[in-house]
C-alpha cells in the first residue's frame, strides 16, 4: 500500500505507474475519499476537545449550571457518536480504494502489455545437443516409474501427481542440495513457514483483493498459501525491527496451492503447473532505501542463477514489462529454464521488490539512524520450486535409452549414483 500524502503529492506519477501496470484506477474517487476523511477526523477531534473543556467546566460549576452543562454535553456526545459512526463508513469506503492502487515500477521497468512483451536481458549455459528426438519429462518419468499422474488424477483431482520411487529420491536431493547451498555460510535464516495463513497475511503481501480466485480458502476464513513468502512476510508484522538486525534474510520452506485460475488449458499434464507444489523462497527484509532494494534485488537473482549453474541447467533471465508486473512488485526478474522437448523455455524463479508497499500494509518498522520509525523495504525469490524443476532435470539429463543422468551437483545426495536407470 503506497503512503496517501505520497498518493496526494504524486498523483500523476501514480496514475502513470498505474496505467503502465495496464491497471484501472480512479485516484480522484479516492482523494475524494481521503477529502472526507480528513474532515470527520479533523470534526471528531473539535469536538472531543469541547467535550474535555465541558467536564472541565462541570466539575467547577454550582448544581444549577452542571444540569444545563449536562445537557450540552450528552447533546454533544450524540453529536460525536454520530461523526465517529460516519467516520466508519467513509474508512471502510477509503481503506477499499487504497488497497485497489499499485505500486509504481522503476523507471528501467518496459512497457508491455502482458508476458509476451518481457525482455530477454541474459541467456547462460550451453543446451544440450541430442542425436535423437528429445522426449517429454511425463513420457521419461512414467517410463522409469518416477511419476504416477493418472492415479494421482484419481485421488487428488485435475493436476493431481504421485512422485515415485526416484522421482522422490530425486526431489529430496533437490531440497538437501538448495538447503546446504543458501545456508551454508549463516547469510540466510532456515524457517520452515505455514501454508494455512489468515487473510490479513494475503492482504499484506498484495495477494488479496485481487488475486482472490487463484487461493484456497477453508471454511474457517482462512487461506492456503501459494508461496511461502506469505507467512514469512508477516512473521514481522506489527512489529519494529532493531535497525542492526537489517538486513533480515530468511530462505522460508512450505507446501504451496494455487488454483491456477485464469491457466485453463495451459500445461494440463505434467509438472510444471499443478495445485500443490513444494518450494524454497528467498525473503529479505532491509531498510527503506532504494538502491539498497536494487542491491538485494541483485543479489537475489544471482543467488537463484548460481543453483541453476550448479545444476547446470540452461537458462534466460528476463526482466519483466509493466502489464504483466503484480499490484505491489517495482521490478522484477523472472528466470526460466530449457525444456528440450518443447524447444522452449519455461519460467523456475521469480525475483520481485516491492519498496514500502508490503511492509506498510503489515506495520513491519525499524528505527533509523535518527530515531525515526520507518516502514522497511522487502524483496523475495525463488530459491528453487519442485516438482517443476525435476521437469527440466529430467529433459536436459535424458539419454537415448530413456535413463536420465544425475546432475553431479545432486549425486552425493542421491548415494553417489549418477544415472537413474528402469526399476528392476
Amino acid at each position: 500500500m503506497l503512503d496517501i500524502k505520497f498518493i496526494r503529492e504524486n498523483k500523476e506519477v501514480v496514475q502513470a505507474g498505474a496505467q503502465k501496470k495496464g491497471i484501472d484506477i480512479n485516484l480522484d474517487e479516492l482523494i475524494a475519499a481521503d477529502d472526507k476523511r480528513r474532515q470527520l477526523l479533523t470534526e471528531i477531534e473539535a469536538k472531543k476537545a469541547e467535550q474535555n473543556q465541558f467536564s472541565g467546566k462541570i466539575v467547577n460549576a454550582s448544581e444549577t449550571d452542571k444540569v444545563k452543562l449536562i445537557e450540552e454535553m450528552k447533546v454533544l456526545k450524540e453529536g460525536l457518536s454520530a461523526e465517529e459512526e460516519k467516520l466508519k463508513e467513509v474508512m471502510k469506503d477509503w481503506q477499499r480504494l487504497m488497497v485497489q492502487v499499485p505500486n509504481v515500477p522503476d523507471m528501467s521497468v518496459p512497457e508491455g502489455k502482458d508476458e509476451t512483451e518481457n525482455k530477454e536481458i541474459k541467456t547462460s549455459g550451453e543446451k544440450p545437443k541430442f542425436d535423437f528426438t528429445p522426449k517429454s519429462h511425463i513420457e521419461l518419468m512414467e517410463k522409469m516409474e518416477m511419476l504416477d499422474l493418472d492415479r494421482g488424477t484419481k485421488v487428488a483431482g485435475f493436476r493431481g501427481y504421485f512422485l515415485k520411487n526416484d522421482g522422490v529420491l530425486l526431489n529430496f536431493a533437490i531440497w538437501q542440495f538448495v538447503l546446504e547451498t543458501m545456508t551454508g555460510n549463516g547469510e540466510f535464516t532456515p524457517l520452515l513457514s505455514p501454508s494455512l495463513v489468515r487473510k490479513e497475511t494475503l492482504l499484506g503481501t498484495g495477494y488479496l483483493p485481487q488475486g482472490e480466485e487463484d487461493l484456497y480458502r477453508t471454511q474457517d476464513d482462512s487461506y492456503l498459501a501459494g508461496t511461502s513468502e506469505v507467512p514469512t512476510m508477516s512473521y514481522y508484522s506489527d512489529e519494529i525491527i532493531e535497525k542492526k538486525k537489517l538486513p533480515v534474510k530468511f530462505l522460508a520452506f512450505s507446501p504451496c496451492f494455487r488454483r491456477e485460475a485464469g491457466s485453463h488449458g495451459k500445461d494440463t499434464k505434467g509438472l510444471i503447473r499443478v495445485h500443490e507444489f513444494y518450494k524454497f523462497e528467498q525473503v529479505i527484509i532491509c531498510e527503506a532505501n532504494h538502491e539498497e532494494s536494487v542491491k538485494h534485488h541483485e543479489e537475489l537473482t544471482l543467488n537463484a542463477e548460481k543453483i541453476l549453474q550448479a545444476l547446470k541447467l540452461p537458462y534466460r533471465n528476463l526482466l519483466i514489462c509493466g502489464g504483466d508486473l503484480g499490484l505491489g512488485q517495482v521490478k522484477k526478474y523472472d528466470l526460466e529454464a530449457w525444456m528440450p522437448s518443447e524447444n522452449t523455455y519455461r519460467e523456475t524463479h521469480s525475483a520481485s521488490y516491492f519498496h514500502d508497499f508490503q511492509t506498510r500494509r503489515l506495520n513491519i518498522r525499524y528505527r533509523d539512524d535518527e530515531g525515526k520509525l520507518r516502514f522497511a523495504h522487502s524483496l523475495n525469490n525463488t530459491a528453487l520450486a519442485t516438482p517443476r524443476i525435476i521437469a527440466a532435470i529430467v529433459e536436459n539429463y535424458q539419454n537415448a535409452d530413456g535413463t536420465i543422468n544425475i546432475p553431479e551437483a545432486l549425486q552425493k545426495y542421491m548415494g553417489g549414483r549418477k544415472v537413474i536407470e528402469p526399476k528392476k
